[in-house]
C-alpha cells in the first residue's frame, strides 16, 4: 500500500478585472486511487510578478494582461482612492 502526493494547478481563471485566480489541488492516492485532496488559491492583479509561477499561469497571464487591461484596472484603482 503506497501513499503519494500529488500537487497540480487543477483550475486558471481570468476575471472581468483582469485578476487571475489560480487553485493548486493536492491529492493524496493510495496505490493510485485519490483518498484526499485539499486546495491553495492565489489571485493576481494585473502586472503582478508571477515569475514563480508554473508557465502555464505565466502564459495566461501573459496573454490577459495586455496594456488595455492593465491601464484599466490602474484607473480603477485610482478612481476608488478617497
Amino acid at each position: 500500500m503506497a501513499l503519494t502526493e500529488v500537487k497540480v494547478i487543477d483550475k486558471i481563471e481570468v476575471v472581468e478585472t483582469g485578476h487571475v485566480q489560480v487553485r493548486e489541488a493536492t491529492k493524496i492516492e493510495r496505490d493510485g486511487v485519490e483518498i484526499a485532496k485539499t486546495y491553495h488559491r492565489w489571485s493576481f492583479e494585473p502586472a503582478s510578478d508571477v515569475s514563480t509561477m508554473p508557465a502555464n499561469v505565466q502564459a495566461i497571464c501573459a496573454a490577459a494582461w495586455t496594456p488595455e487591461v492593465i491601464a484599466a484596472y490602474q484607473a480603477q484603482v485610482e478612481a476608488s482612492r478617497p
